[in-house]
Protein backbone atom coordinates (compact mmCIF):
# COMPACT_ATOMS: atom_id res chain seq x y z
CA UNK A 1 0.00 0.00 0.00
CA UNK A 2 2.01 2.56 0.90
CA UNK A 3 4.30 1.62 -2.00
CA UNK A 4 1.39 2.28 -4.70
CA UNK A 5 0.91 5.98 -2.17
CA UNK A 6 4.39 6.86 -3.02
CA UNK A 7 4.59 6.31 -6.51
CA UNK A 8 4.51 9.14 -9.24
CA UNK A 9 3.72 9.52 -12.74
CA UNK A 10 6.55 11.74 -14.72
CA UNK A 11 5.17 13.60 -17.87
CA UNK A 12 6.29 17.01 -19.59
CA UNK A 13 4.73 18.98 -16.88
CA UNK A 14 6.78 17.44 -13.57
CA UNK A 15 8.73 19.88 -11.78
CA UNK A 16 11.94 18.68 -10.38
CA UNK A 17 12.97 18.73 -6.98
CA UNK A 18 16.16 17.06 -5.10
CA UNK A 19 18.59 16.78 -2.26
CA UNK A 20 22.15 17.59 -2.66
CA UNK A 21 25.10 16.48 -0.40
CA UNK A 22 27.46 13.42 -0.11
CA UNK A 23 26.82 11.01 1.12
CA UNK A 24 23.28 10.74 0.27
CA UNK A 25 22.16 7.10 -0.39
CA UNK A 26 20.47 6.45 2.93
CA UNK A 27 18.16 9.49 2.85
CA UNK A 28 14.44 9.10 3.66
CA UNK A 29 13.57 12.75 1.94
CA UNK A 30 12.60 11.13 -1.52
CA UNK A 31 10.05 8.83 0.64
CA UNK A 32 8.78 12.20 1.82
CA UNK A 33 8.76 14.32 -0.89
CA UNK A 34 7.46 12.13 -3.43
CA UNK A 35 4.64 10.77 -0.81
CA UNK A 36 3.62 14.45 -0.58
CA UNK A 37 3.40 14.57 -4.22
CA UNK A 38 0.85 11.81 -4.07
CA UNK A 39 -1.06 13.49 -1.32
CA UNK A 40 -1.25 16.78 -2.26
CA UNK A 41 -1.81 15.88 -5.97
CA UNK A 42 1.19 18.32 -6.92
CA UNK A 43 3.15 17.20 -10.36
CA UNK A 44 6.88 17.25 -8.62
CA UNK A 45 9.49 14.01 -8.30
CA UNK A 46 12.31 14.10 -5.86
CA UNK A 47 15.68 12.84 -6.17
CA UNK A 48 18.81 12.40 -4.74
CA UNK A 49 21.74 14.21 -6.56
CA UNK A 50 25.64 12.98 -4.68
CA UNK A 51 28.20 16.05 -4.98
CA UNK A 52 31.71 16.17 -4.98
CA UNK A 53 33.07 19.42 -2.58
CA UNK A 54 34.68 20.70 -5.69
CA UNK A 55 31.20 20.79 -7.71
CA UNK A 56 29.23 22.29 -5.12
CA UNK A 57 28.87 25.81 -7.22
CA UNK A 58 28.24 23.73 -10.51
CA UNK A 59 25.08 21.76 -8.84
CA UNK A 60 23.02 24.79 -7.66
CA UNK A 61 24.09 26.69 -10.59
CA UNK A 62 22.91 24.05 -13.15
CA UNK A 63 20.20 22.86 -10.89
CA UNK A 64 19.11 26.51 -11.52
CA UNK A 65 19.84 26.30 -15.24
CA UNK A 66 17.42 23.32 -15.58
CA UNK A 67 14.99 24.95 -13.90
CA UNK A 68 14.62 22.60 -10.83
CA UNK A 69 12.10 24.06 -8.91
CA UNK A 70 14.41 23.63 -5.30
CA UNK A 71 16.58 21.54 -3.65
CA UNK A 72 17.37 20.48 0.37
CA UNK A 73 21.02 20.51 1.10
CA UNK A 74 22.49 17.87 3.92
CA UNK A 75 25.69 17.66 5.12
CA UNK A 76 28.62 18.67 4.26
CA UNK A 77 27.20 21.79 2.28
CA UNK A 78 24.84 23.20 4.65
CA UNK A 79 27.34 26.49 4.63
CA UNK A 80 29.36 25.48 1.43
CA UNK A 81 25.97 26.35 -0.69
CA UNK A 82 25.52 30.19 0.88
CA UNK A 83 28.02 32.18 -2.11
CA UNK A 84 25.78 30.79 -4.63
CA UNK A 85 22.66 31.82 -3.30
CA UNK A 86 20.44 35.37 -4.53
CA UNK A 87 19.39 35.66 -0.67
CA UNK A 88 18.30 34.20 2.55
CA UNK A 89 16.20 34.09 4.85
CA UNK A 90 17.09 35.80 8.32
CA UNK A 91 17.05 33.07 10.52
CA UNK A 92 19.06 30.98 8.14
CA UNK A 93 21.48 34.04 7.84
CA UNK A 94 21.36 34.61 11.57
CA UNK A 95 23.02 30.75 11.83
CA UNK A 96 24.94 30.62 8.46
CA UNK A 97 23.45 27.52 7.58
CA UNK A 98 20.64 26.54 4.99
CA UNK A 99 19.06 22.81 4.12
CA UNK A 100 16.55 24.13 1.85
CA UNK A 101 16.62 26.17 -1.87
CA UNK A 102 13.81 27.84 -3.25
CA UNK A 103 13.54 29.16 -6.66
CA UNK A 104 12.97 32.89 -7.12
CA UNK A 105 13.67 35.03 -10.32
CA UNK A 106 17.00 35.82 -9.28
CA UNK A 107 18.25 32.73 -8.24
CA UNK A 108 17.92 30.67 -5.39
CA UNK A 109 16.43 31.65 -1.49
CA UNK A 110 18.18 29.75 1.35
CA UNK A 111 15.81 28.46 4.72
CA UNK A 112 16.53 26.56 7.27
CA UNK A 113 13.60 24.10 7.78
CA UNK A 114 15.43 22.04 10.32
CA UNK A 115 14.55 24.63 13.00
CA UNK A 116 10.85 25.49 12.04
CA UNK A 117 10.68 21.56 11.68
CA UNK A 118 11.85 21.11 15.08
CA UNK A 119 9.61 23.36 16.70
CA UNK A 120 6.54 22.27 14.45
CA UNK A 121 6.93 18.75 15.71
CA UNK A 122 7.37 20.02 19.25
CA UNK A 123 4.52 21.63 19.39
CA UNK A 124 2.24 18.74 17.96
CA UNK A 125 3.42 16.87 21.36
CA UNK A 126 2.33 19.55 23.27
CA UNK A 127 5.85 21.38 24.06
CA UNK A 128 6.42 25.19 23.83
CA UNK A 129 9.37 26.94 23.76
CA UNK A 130 8.01 30.37 25.10
CA UNK A 131 9.06 31.09 29.24
CA UNK A 132 11.34 27.60 28.76
CA UNK A 133 14.36 26.86 30.46
CA UNK A 134 16.06 24.55 27.67
CA UNK A 135 19.37 22.26 28.09
CA UNK A 136 20.73 21.93 24.92
CA UNK A 137 23.44 19.42 24.25
CA UNK A 138 26.02 20.20 21.81
CA UNK A 139 27.19 23.62 19.95
CA UNK A 140 28.32 21.81 16.63
CA UNK A 141 26.01 22.87 13.50
CA UNK A 142 22.52 21.35 14.62
CA UNK A 143 23.21 22.99 17.92
CA UNK A 144 23.91 26.34 16.86
CA UNK A 145 21.06 26.61 14.94
CA UNK A 146 18.72 25.12 17.67
CA UNK A 147 19.76 27.63 20.53
CA UNK A 148 19.25 30.92 17.75
CA UNK A 149 15.53 28.86 17.26
CA UNK A 150 14.94 28.27 21.16
CA UNK A 151 16.09 32.32 21.64
CA UNK A 152 13.83 33.44 18.95
CA UNK A 153 10.91 31.18 19.97
CA UNK A 154 11.05 32.80 23.55
CA UNK A 155 12.77 30.55 25.55
CA UNK A 156 13.41 32.11 29.00
CA UNK A 157 17.17 30.73 29.20
CA UNK A 158 19.11 28.48 27.41
CA UNK A 159 22.03 26.23 29.15
CA UNK A 160 24.60 25.11 26.55
CA UNK A 161 26.49 21.95 27.47
CA UNK A 162 29.73 20.53 24.80
CA UNK A 163 32.67 19.51 25.82
CA UNK A 164 34.39 22.71 24.00
CA UNK A 165 33.30 25.41 26.26
CA UNK A 166 35.07 28.00 24.29
CA UNK A 167 32.97 26.54 21.49
CA UNK A 168 29.57 26.91 23.15
CA UNK A 169 30.77 30.34 24.46
CA UNK A 170 31.30 31.57 20.64
CA UNK A 171 27.41 30.29 19.82
CA UNK A 172 26.17 31.60 23.20
CA UNK A 173 27.80 35.25 21.99
CA UNK A 174 26.04 34.77 18.47
CA UNK A 175 22.38 34.00 19.97
CA UNK A 176 23.12 37.03 22.71
CA UNK A 177 23.76 39.36 19.58
CA UNK A 178 20.74 38.19 17.44
CA UNK A 179 18.45 37.95 19.91
CA UNK A 180 19.60 41.32 21.43
CA UNK A 181 19.33 39.84 24.96
CA UNK A 182 20.84 37.59 27.47
CA UNK A 183 19.10 34.23 27.31
CA UNK A 184 21.94 31.83 27.01
CA UNK A 185 24.61 30.37 29.16
CA UNK A 186 27.81 28.12 27.92
CA UNK A 187 29.12 25.23 29.78
CA UNK A 188 31.24 22.03 29.47
CA UNK A 189 29.38 18.89 29.96
CA UNK A 190 31.00 18.14 33.14
CA UNK A 191 29.54 21.15 33.98
CA UNK A 192 25.45 20.14 34.27
CA UNK A 193 25.59 19.65 38.29
CA UNK A 194 26.13 23.52 38.42
CA UNK A 195 22.89 23.98 37.13
CA UNK A 196 19.71 25.24 38.63
CA UNK A 197 17.85 22.73 40.72
CA UNK A 198 14.41 22.74 38.56
CA UNK A 199 12.98 20.76 35.63
CA UNK A 200 13.71 20.98 31.87
CA UNK A 201 13.06 20.57 28.41
CA UNK A 202 16.28 19.07 26.92
CA UNK A 203 17.40 18.62 23.29
CA UNK A 204 20.59 15.91 22.39
CA UNK A 205 21.98 17.94 19.12
CA UNK A 206 25.24 15.82 19.50
CA UNK A 207 25.76 12.78 16.96
CA UNK A 208 26.44 10.72 19.95
CA UNK A 209 24.21 7.64 20.21
CA UNK A 210 23.87 7.43 16.52
CA UNK A 211 23.45 4.23 14.63
CA UNK A 212 25.38 1.71 14.56
CA UNK A 213 26.86 3.30 18.23
CA UNK A 214 23.93 3.52 19.57
CA UNK A 215 24.70 2.21 23.31
CA UNK A 216 25.86 5.43 24.33
CA UNK A 217 25.04 9.07 25.60
CA UNK A 218 26.30 11.87 26.16
CA UNK A 219 25.66 12.28 29.22
CA UNK A 220 25.43 8.89 31.66
CA UNK A 221 24.88 9.90 35.21
CA UNK A 222 21.35 9.08 35.78
CA UNK A 223 20.92 11.94 38.18
CA UNK A 224 20.86 14.56 34.94
CA UNK A 225 17.90 12.90 33.63
CA UNK A 226 16.12 13.75 36.82
CA UNK A 227 16.06 17.39 35.84
CA UNK A 228 14.40 16.67 32.93
CA UNK A 229 10.70 16.78 32.07
CA UNK A 230 10.43 16.16 28.07
CA UNK A 231 13.99 15.21 26.05
CA UNK A 232 14.46 15.09 22.60
CA UNK A 233 17.28 13.47 20.50
CA UNK A 234 17.29 14.46 17.02
CA UNK A 235 18.78 11.24 16.31
CA UNK A 236 16.11 9.06 14.66
CA UNK A 237 18.38 5.87 14.36
CA UNK A 238 17.76 4.34 16.36
CA UNK A 239 14.44 4.81 17.32
CA UNK A 240 14.69 4.67 20.98
CA UNK A 241 18.13 6.14 21.75
CA UNK A 242 19.94 5.40 24.85
CA UNK A 243 19.51 9.24 26.10
CA UNK A 244 15.85 8.56 25.49
CA UNK A 245 16.42 5.33 27.80
CA UNK A 246 18.22 7.94 30.17
CA UNK A 247 15.08 9.82 29.98
CA UNK A 248 12.06 7.48 30.29
CA UNK A 249 13.86 5.92 33.37
CA UNK A 250 13.92 8.82 34.71
CA UNK A 251 10.13 9.53 34.18
CA UNK A 252 10.45 12.18 31.84
CA UNK A 253 8.72 12.28 28.19
CA UNK A 254 11.14 11.39 25.24
CA UNK A 255 11.34 11.67 21.56
CA UNK A 256 13.37 10.99 18.95
CA UNK A 257 14.43 13.24 15.55
CA UNK A 258 11.97 11.59 12.83
CA UNK A 259 9.06 13.78 13.70
CA UNK A 260 11.21 17.01 13.50
CA UNK A 261 12.67 15.01 9.87
CA UNK A 262 8.89 14.72 8.52
CA UNK A 263 8.29 18.04 9.52
CA UNK A 264 11.39 19.80 7.79
CA UNK A 265 10.50 17.95 4.98
CA UNK A 266 7.07 19.25 5.35
CA UNK A 267 8.44 23.15 5.83
CA UNK A 268 10.27 22.56 2.53
CA UNK A 269 7.54 20.94 0.18
CA UNK A 270 5.59 23.86 1.45
CA UNK A 271 8.23 26.44 0.55
CA UNK A 272 8.44 24.84 -2.85
CA UNK A 273 4.76 24.71 -3.83
CA UNK A 274 3.02 27.32 -2.10
CA UNK A 275 0.58 25.39 -0.23
CA UNK A 276 -0.11 23.77 3.53
CA UNK A 277 0.58 20.48 4.35
CA UNK A 278 -2.49 19.11 6.94
CA UNK A 279 -1.77 17.46 9.95
CA UNK A 280 -3.31 14.29 8.69
CA UNK A 281 -0.82 14.43 5.59
CA UNK A 282 2.64 14.94 7.65
CA UNK A 283 0.47 11.79 10.04
CA UNK A 284 0.13 9.67 6.67
CA UNK A 285 4.24 10.40 6.22
CA UNK A 286 5.32 9.85 9.31
CA UNK A 287 2.99 6.56 9.43
CA UNK A 288 4.87 5.46 6.20
CA UNK A 289 8.35 6.09 7.36
CA UNK A 290 8.06 4.70 10.84
CA UNK A 291 6.82 1.16 8.81
CA UNK A 292 9.89 1.28 6.74
CA UNK A 293 11.61 1.51 9.94
CA UNK A 294 10.17 -1.34 11.35
CA UNK A 295 8.63 1.19 14.26
CA UNK A 296 5.06 -0.16 13.91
Amino acid sequence: MEKNQSAVTVDGKTRLLGLIGNPVEHTLSPDIHNMLAVLCGVNTVYVPFRVEPEAVKAAVEGAYALHVLGLNVTVPYKQAVIPFLAEMESLAAAVGAVNTLVRTSAGYKGYNTDMSGLYRAMREDGVSLEGEQVILLGAGGVGRSIAHMCAARGAERIWLLNRSREKAERTAWEVREKAGRDCITALGLSAWKELPDRKYLAIQATSVGLFPDSGHAVIEDADFYRMIHTGYDLIYRPARTRFMEFCQAAGARAYNGLKMLVYQGVEAFELWNGLSVTAEQAGRIYEMLSRRMGLL
